[in-house]
């Protein structure tokens, strides 16, 4: 080879680039919190005051629901709650059965709260 041959330029590759640019948008996509507005507040256990008045055990079924046993229509559980508690800041403990899902309990959670009861108790 002579010294007068001359080496063609290569042009960098933006793949590099651009693979690391994809993987930041997936880092920081899957980082971020979305759906924070749609919180539903809870309240931890063993924090509250003693317990007070007859139980309020509502059963969540994916067919039905039962306030202390009691097979209940969902319309008619506000009801049936108020006849149970002195004041809507009274406490009402919630648990799922085995076959309802996430939804059917938090629409009973809709439910109570459009109904004043916010004091929800979440027990397994």
């Amino acid at each position: 080879m002579s010294l007068t041959t001359r080496r063609r330029s290569r042009r960098p590759s933006l793949t590099p680039m651009i693979d690391v640019v994809f993987l930041l948008l997936v880092f920081f996509m899957l980082a971020s919190r979305f759906g924070m507005d749609m919180q539903i507040p809870l309240g931890l256990g063993g924090g509250g005051s003693g317990w007070s008045g007859p139980p309020r055990l509502v059963q969540v079924e994916p067919d039905g629901l039962a306030l202390n046993g009691r097979a209940l229509e969902p319309a008619a559980l506000p009801a049936a709650l108020a006849e149970l508690t002195e004041t809507p800041a009274d406490p009402v403990v919630l648990r799922a059965g085995e076959e309802a899902d996430v939804q059917r309990l938090v629409e009973v959670m809709e439910l109570l709260g459009r109904a004043g009861y916010a004091n929800l108790v979440l027990v397994e």
